[in-house]
Formats: structure tokens, C-alpha cells, sequence
């Protein structure tokens, strides 16, 4: 009795083994699931349709790889182009583009202004655009401070002829008041034609002493105006401001002085080397862009403010990672790429980025030198996860 229990023992442990040994030499099977394409966050273990849009579901396979791996078969990486290459550091010349506006060189606008309280008669001019020449009727006003002015100095000078005292001081009556006549912003011919004058009148025309085209008229005809008040400003065309909006990325490059290539968008064939003279210390907390300024010289004004432009800024070679733009997925606070782990299997990496150059993207973060970077094919493999696991490979993991 004892030998067949320890018999039935025997054969009961080897049995037990031998399962044992099936079950753990046994390959795990992938598992197939059903998904949507067009909704691929449903998944369900058995064929039907989708509970949003009604489609068919699609089978696909469950493999062993993991949260952030996924394994394509030589087809998919062959229809889909994918690429992949170790990356080291190398010299690029930073070369990068941006398109600007040319707007009026606000250090050379001259304001015409009122030089004394009083009434605004006449406009000799009253279109934005229209050009003023030095020298040519601006405005003519009515004042009673002028005219007072004006009448001093007629007396003075016609008390000069007196004798004695009386014309020594009417010498110095005519001194002073020509002065205040001056300063309210008559020439010279206005205050000698006083001289020869019955009447004195409260009306007085003004002209321009710059040469320029309009940019803005202050005032109308009939409205009072206080003394300092403006008129119109004249804007110096010959030269403009290129201003234009840079990355934030690219901002710690930037110097005063940096060399420009322009182009014009309405003008090809031009194109002219410029100098960066203003750097906006300030950065737009919306766009996160980064004002610059650069002085365009426009001698025969060919070139007109509003007119659109492009300035190319270059840098000396600098060292760094570099690999192309397309390469490198960009969510709303996040960058990675996809990185070959081993032979068809591609696991994604979140870096950072720098500047961007020539289609190329600096690469700040570090990257095993061992490792091969998926160059062309990353938006492919970004949206083949998606359709497979329904989210982003980095959510939940944004910077």
C-alpha cells in the first residue's frame, strides 16, 4: 500500500512539473483588440461598431512592448519612410528668417505746432500722405497775443525817427518785441513786412520749415488750439523702420549691430544688408516673440510703410545637435522624438529644443550618442501609437 502511494506521488509531482515547465516555456500570445480610426480611444474585445461614429472597428494587435514603445513590421517601416540616424555634434551656421513690416522711423517725424493760443482760420493742407515742402504755407491763425505783438513793434519802429530819449528807447521796444514776434514763429520777411504796414492784422500764416510727407493732422479748421498744441507731422520717408517679430528661442543671439540680409515681397530683385539697431527688452508674454528693429534706408522712396519684408539674421557657425525640424513632435508645452530602442520597436523621448536653422532644430537636451534618432517617418510612428493605445504618447508628461 505504501509503495503505490509514493508511486502515485511520483507521477503526481512530475505531471505538475511538466505543466509547470509548458505554462513558463509557453510565448505569451498578443491579444487582439478592436478599435476605431476614427475614434481610436474605443477599444473593445470583439468586432463591432464604433458607439460614435458607427464605423466597423478595426482589429489590431496587442504586443509586448511597452507604455511608450510601439513595434512596426519592415512594411510599415518601409511605406511609411522611416529613417533613423545617430546624431552627434556638428557646426551649423545659424541663418534664420523672419518676415517683418516697414513702418515710418519715428526719430524722423518733425511736429508742426502752434506757437501761440488762438484760432485755427485756414489749412493749406488736410490729407495724410500729401507732401509739404520746406518753406510752403502750413496754417494761418488768429490770435490776439500776435496781434499785439505786431502792433508794439510797429510803434517801435516808428518811434525811431524821434529824437532824444524817445528813440533810444523805441531801439530797444523794436529789439524786444521783434524777439517776442520770433519766438510766436514769424520769419524774418513777415516781421520786416510790419514795417510798411497801415494795419495790423490778428491773422497770421505759418510755414513749414521741413520737408515731409504728412503722417497725421492734429487739428480742423475753426478749433481753438493752445499754444504748443500740434498741427500736423511730417514724416522723413528716405528713411524706415523694419520691425519684426523673433523667437524667443533665438533671443539670447541677438546683438545691436547684427548683420541683416532684407527682401522686399513686392520687390524681389531688391535686397539690401542692414544692421539690428533696437532690441525690445521686453518679451510679448502672448506670442512669446521678441520686437526687433532695423533701419532701412529709402533714398528714392520707392519703398512705402505698410509694405512687408523679410530679415534674414546670420550668426557665426556654432556647435550644437542638430536634427531636422520634421523630426522632432511639438505639443503645446512639450517636445520629443522617436528613438530606434532596438530593431523595429521605437520608443519616444521628450528633449528640448533650441534655435532653428536652415530646416534643422538644436537639440539642448542630452541624447546617448549610441542611440539612433528617427530622422524622417516621426510623425508616422506618432500617429500609428495614437490609432493603437487612443493618446498621446506624452500626456501626462508635459514640461
Amino acid at each position: 500500500m505504501k509503495k503505490i502511494l509514493l508511486m502515485l506521488s511520483i507521477v503526481v509531482f512530475i505531471a505538475c512539473n511538466t505543466k509547470n515547465k509548458e505554462a513558463g516555456g509557453k510565448k505569451k500570445e498578443a491579444t487582439t483588440i478592436y478599435t476605431c480610426s476614427m475614434d481610436p480611444q474605443i477599444k473593445e474585445d470583439k468586432p463591432g461598431k464604433c458607439p460614435i461614429c458607427h464605423m466597423e472597428l478595426t482589429p489590431i494587435q496587442h504586443n509586448d512592448t511597452g507604455t511608450t514603445e510601439i513595434r512596426l513590421s519592415k512594411q510599415q517601416i518601409q511605406l511609411g519612410n522611416i529613417a533613423t540616424k545617430t546624431i552627434s555634434e556638428a557646426n551649423s551656421s545659424l541663418e534664420q528668417s523672419y518676415t517683418g513690416v516697414l513702418t515710418i522711423n519715428q526719430e524722423k517725424i518733425k511736429t508742426i505746432s502752434a506757437r501761440s493760443m488762438g484760432r485755427i482760420e485756414k489749412l493749406y493742407f488736410k490729407t495724410v500722405g500729401d507732401f509739404v515742402n520746406k518753406g510752403a504755407a502750413v496754417y494761418v491763425l488768429y490770435s490776439e497775443d500776435i496781434a499785439i505783438a505786431k502792433q508794439d513793434y510797429m510803434l517801435a519802429y516808428k518811434q525811431l525817427s524821434m529824437p532824444g530819449d524817445f528813440g533810444k528807447n523805441a531801439k530797444n521796444l523794436l529789439n524786444a518785441s521783434k524777439q517776442k514776434l520770433s519766438f510766436f514763429g514769424l520769419n524774418n520777411g513777415q516781421i520786416e513786412n510790419l514795417k510798411t504796414g497801415k494795419d495790423v492784422s490778428p491773422y497770421t500764416t505759418f510755414y513749414s520749415l521741413y520737408s515731409g510727407t504728412i503722417s497725421e493732422i492734429m487739428t480742423t479748421e475753426g478749433s481753438y488750439t493752445m499754444e504748443g498744441a500740434g498741427i500736423i507731422k511730417l514724416a522723413d520717408l528716405n528713411s524706415l523702420w523694419l520691425e519684426t517679430q523673433v523667437n524667443v528661442t533665438y533671443a539670447k543671439n541677438l546683438k545691436l549691430g547684427q548683420n541683416a540680409r532684407i527682401t522686399f515681397t513686392d520687390y524681389p530683385e531688391k535686397n539690401i544688408n542692414a544692421k539690428v539697431s533696437f532690441i525690445n527688452p521686453e518679451i510679448n508674454a502672448d506670442s512669446r516673440m521678441l520686437l526687433i528693429r532695423t533701419e532701412i534706408p529709402n533714398p528714392n522712396l520707392l519703398l512705402k510703410p505698410g509694405m512687408q519684408a523679410i530679415a534674414t539674421l546670420s550668426q557665426p557657425s556654432q556647435k550644437g545637435l542638430f536634427i531636422p525640424i520634421d523630426a522632432v513632435i511639438r505639443e503645446e508645452k512639450s517636445a520629443y522624438i522617436w528613438i530606434e530602442k532596438r530593431p523595429g520597436v521605437f520608443e519616444n523621448m521628450m528633449v528640448e529644443t533650441g534655435v532653428e536653422t536652415n530646416g534643422m532644430i538644436e537639440i539642448t537636451s542630452h541624447i546617448d550618442a549610441a542611440k539612433k534618432v528617427v530622422i524622417t517617418g516621426a510623425y508616422g510612428i506618432n500617429s500609428e501609437y495614437i490609432f493603437r493605445n487612443g493618446s498621446n504618447p506624452m500626456e501626462g508628461m508635459k514640461m
